[in-house]
C-alpha cells in the first residue's frame, strides 16, 4: 500500500503493508480511527513530519488543545461552494445536521462544544473542545471562523457583541441573541413591533404574582425569563393558593446537555433546591393563559440582504412539554396559514442578522394567531424539511449566513410527519427500546431515520428523530401508528389507492369497470366503491371529506339520471372530480350529461362522453402524470401503441380490401 506523506519538504512515499495498520474504536461508536504500529514511530523523519502535518483523514478525535497553532484544519485551502469557514457555537444534534448539510456543498463547518464526543464531533470539519459561553474560549474560536453562528441561544451575548465590534461576522447578530435569550425581553420587543401576543407582565414578588392573577385570571402561566426551553422553566398556577408552590416547587428542569460547567452548576443547584423557577430573584414573568386549539410553527430564513423566505406552517404536538410529533403541513385553513406566515415574517423582520429562525405560535379557537416564542437557529419543528422540502432548514441556514441565495422552502411531498426519538429508559435498556423502534421504522415506506449518536441515554432526552413522507397526512399518520404499534393500527402492506372510482348503484358497474381496467393497465392503485348521493348521503359526505387524508388524489364518479353524485362530491372535496354520465333507461343519458356539466360556478367537474369511463380513466392517468414521470412515459407509450394499432389496421385494409377486411 502506498501512502503519500505531506510535509513542508518534497513529498515522500512510504511503503506499508496491510499488517502495519490496526483499527481501534474512536470516541464515536460508529467511527474508527487508523493508527500506525509502533515500529514506524521510531523513524525520526516520520515523527517530524507527523508534527508538521496531522492528517485530517487519520485523526478523528477532537482535540482539547486550543493553543496549538502549528497546524489546524482551517489552514487548508477550501474549494467548496463557499470559501468561508463557518463556526458554530454548540455541537449538539442541530450542529450535527448543519455539518451534514454542509458536507453536501463542501462547506467547512467547525464547532465549539464542551463535550469531546458531542453529536457534531464525528462529522464536523473540526471540533474545538471548550465552553461556548466562556468569553476567552469563544474569542479564540472566532479567530478560526469566517462567520460565526449558533445552534443554541444560551451563549455569551456580551462576547458576541465584543467580537462584532472587533469586526467578527456574527450571524444572527448579538443584539438578536440578547433579545431571544430573555423571554420577557422577547415579549416586550415583539409587542413594540405590533405582533399579536398573549397578555404578559413582569413579576418581582408574590404580591406582583397575585396582582397578575387578579388581572389575567386563572390558570396562570409563570415563566423564567432565561435558560428555559422544552417546557422547562414553566409552571402553572391554577389558583392564587398555588402561586407560591408554582414559583418554588418542583417542576421540569433543563437536561444538562451541551452546557458549560457554570450553567450546569446553576441548574444542579436549582434541582437540588427543588426550585423550578429559581425564585423571584432569578427573574420571572407571567402570561395570561391561552386556550389554544393547536400549536403551530413557521421556519423563516433571512438572508444577508434582508430577503425573507418562509416554510409552510406546521403543527407541533407536545408530550410532557417536549415536542413529540410535527405534522407538515399543518391541517389549517388557508387564511390561518397566511396569518401564521405573516406573523412569523413580521417577527423575524424585526430582528437583526441572517440565518434560520423558528417562530412558535398559538392558534386560538376564535381563529387568532398569537406568537409564543422565537428561536434564532434551526429548530426541532423544521427537521422534517430534510426529506420533505426542496431546501432543508440546515442547508438554508448555511446559505443565509454565508450570503448565498436562499433556497426553495416549498414542500416536495404532499405530507410529512416527524417523530422525536426520546429516551424511554436509562442506559442500555433505553438504547434497546430505541433500536427496536428504529428497526420497525426501517420497514415503513417513506421513513427516514436520524440517529444523533449521543453516548448516553436518559429518559426524555432527544436521541434522534424519524420522518415519514407520503402522499397524504392520513397515510403518514397511519404509518406512524403502525411503527409505534398502537392499538387499532392496520398493516401498511396494502397499497394506498390514488384514484377512487365511485358510483351510485351497481347497475353502473358494467360502464365504470372500463375506468378500473385502464387504471390497472397503467399500474395506478385504485378502489371501486358504491356511494349513493340519494340513498346513502352520510356515506357520500364521509367519503368525500376523508378522501384526501386517505391518499386519494382523483375521484371518478359515475351517475345516471339526475346524476347528483359528481357535483355533490366536488362540492365537498378539494380533489379533482371526473364525472361519467351513465346512460339510463330514459333520455339516452342526455339527462345525466346535462346534469353533470351544468354545475354552478365554484364547483368544477370534468366530464367525458356518455358511458365513456375509458376516457375518464385515461384523463385521471394524465392528471397524475403531471407529477409522475413514470406515468407520463407510460401514457406516451400508450399513445404510440394506439397509433401503431391504427396504422396496422389501415395497412391491412389497403392490402386486403374492405370485403376481406370485414370477412376475414
Amino acid at each position: 500500500m502506498l501512502l503519500l506523506q505531506q510535509t513542508t519538504l518534497a513529498p515522500k512515499f512510504l511503503l506499508f503493508s496491510k499488517s502495519d495498520f490496526s483499527f481501534k474504536p474512536c470516541s464515536s461508536s460508529l467511527s474508527t480511527r487508523l493508527s500506525f504500529m509502533d515500529k514506524y514511530t521510531k523513524s525520526s523523519s516520520l515523527k517530524q513530519s507527523q508534527k508538521q502535518f496531522q492528517s485530517p483523514i487519520l485523526a478523528c478525535q477532537a482535540s482539547t488543545d486550543t493553543h496549538d497553532t502549528s497546524f489546524r484544519k482551517d489552514d487548508l485551502p477550501v474549494h467548496g461552494v463557499s470559501e468561508v469557514i463557518v463556526g458554530v457555537l454548540g455541537g449538539g444534534q442541530l450542529g450535527r445536521m448543519l455539518c451534514q448539510a454542509a458536507s453536501e456543498m463542501a462547506i467547512k463547518v467547525i464547532v465549539l462544544d464542551p463535550l469531546t464526543n458531542c453529536p457534531a464531533s464525528a462529522i464536523a470539519y473540526d471540533h474545538m473542545v471548550g465552553s461556548f459561553d466562556d468569553s476567552a474560549t469563544v474569542q479564540e474560536f472566532a479567530k478560526r471562523c469566517g462567520v460565526l453562528t449558533v445552534e443554541i441561544e444560551h451563549v455569551d451575548a456580551a462576547t458576541m457583541e465584543k467580537l462584532e465590534q472587533q469586526g467578527v461576522d456574527c450571524q444572527p447578530k448579538a443584539s438578536t441573541i440578547r433579545i431571544i435569550q430573555d423571554k420577557y425581553l422577547q415579549k416586550v420587543h415583539f409587542s413594540r413591533h405590533g405582533i399579536p401576543l398573549p397578555d404578559f407582565m413582569q413579576i418581582d414578588d408574590l404580591e406582583g404574582a397575585k396582582r397578575a392573577g387578579d388581572l389575567f385570571g386563572y390558570p396562570l402561566m409563570l415563566k423564567s425569563k432565561r435558560l428555559a426551553y422544552d417546557g422547562r422553566g414553566n409552571a402553572v398556577a391554577k389558583s392564587e393558593g398555588e402561586l407560591s408552590s408554582a414559583v418554588n416547587g418542583s417542576c421540569f428542569l433543563p437536561i444538562l446537555d451541551n452546557f458549560s460547567n457554570e450553567l450546569a452548576e446553576t441548574f444542579s443547584i436549582l434541582r437540588s433546591n427543588r426550585k423550578a423557577l429559581g425564585g423571584f430573584d432569578r427573574g420571572l414573568y407571567v402570561e395570561k393563559w391561552t386556550p389554544f386549539v393547536k400549536e403551530l410553527a413557521v421556519i423563516v430564513a433571512r438572508g444577508r440582504d434582508n430577503s425573507i423566505s418562509c416554510y409552510p406552517a406546521v403543527e407541533t404536538i407536545h408530550k410532557e412539554n417536549i415536542c413529540d410529533v410535527v405534522k407538515a403541513p399543518a391541517d389549517i385553513p388557508w387564511k390561518i396559514r397566511k396569518l401564521a406566515t405573516d406573523a412569523a415574517h413580521k417577527a423575524v423582520s424585526s430582528l437583526e442578522g441572517a440565518g434560520v429562525f423558528a417562530v412558535e405560535l398559538f392558534l386560538t379557537k376564535d381563529g387568532q394567531i398569537l406568537l409564543n416564542e422565537v428561536a434564532p437557529r434551526p429548530h426541532n419543528s423544521g427537521h422534517h424539511t430534510i426529506e420533505s422540502c426542496y431546501t432543508s432548514q440546515f442547508e438554508q441556514h448555511l446559505r443565509a449566513v454565508l450570503g448565498l441565495p436562499l433556497g426553495d422552502p416549498s414542500m416536495k411531498t404532499p405530507a410529512a410527519i416527524m417523530y422525536n426519538l426520546l429516551g424511554e429508559d436509562e442506559g442500555e435498556p433505553g438504547f434497546h427500546l430505541a433500536h427496536q423502534l428504529i428497526g420497525r421504522a426501517l420497514n415503513i415506506q417513506g421513513a427516514s431515520v436520524h440517529w444523533y449518536d449521543k453516548p448516553e441515554m436518559r429518559k426524555q432526552r432527544k436521541m434522534g428523530h424519524i420522518t415519514i413522507a407520503g402522499p397524504s397526512m392520513g397515510i403518514v399518520e397511519a404509518q406512524l401508528k403502525s411503527m409505534l404499534k398502537e392499538e387499532g393500527s392496520e398493516s401498511q402492506t396494502a397499497v394506498t389507492p390514488r384514484v377512487g372510482i365511485i358510483m351510485g348503484s351497481d347497475s353502473d358497474l358494467p360502464i365504470m369497470k372500463d375506468a378500473a381496467r385502464i387504471l390497472t393497465v397503467f399500474g395506478v392503485p385504485h378502489e371501486v366503491r358504491i356511494v349513493s348521493a340519494h340513498r346513502t348521503p352520510e356515506m357520500m359526505f364521509s367519503y368525500a371529506l376523508s378522501a384526501q387524508d386517505q391518499g386519494i388524489q382523483i375521484i371518478i364518479a359515475g351517475a345516471g339520471g339526475a346524476a347528483h353524485l359528481p357535483g355533490m362530491v366536488a362540492s365537498l372535496t378539494p380533489l379533482p372530480v371526473i364525472g361519467v354520465p351513465v346512460r339510463a333507461s330514459a333520455l339516452d343519458g342526455m339527462d345525466s350529461l346535462l346534469s353533470i356539466v351544468q354545475m354552478p360556478r365554484g364547483v368544477p367537474v370534468a366530464t367525458v362522453a356518455i358511458n365513456n369511463a375509458t376516457n375518464a380513466g385515461l384523463l385521471a392517468v394524465r392528471m397524475l402524470g403531471v407529477g409522475d414521470t413514470d406515468l407520463l412515459a407510460r401514457m406516451s407509450q400508450y399513445q404510440e401503441d394506439t397509433r401503431d394499432d391504427v396504422m396496422k389496421k389501415a395497412e391491412k385494409l389497403q392490402t386486403d380490401g374492405w370485403e376481406t377486411y370485414l370477412n376475414p
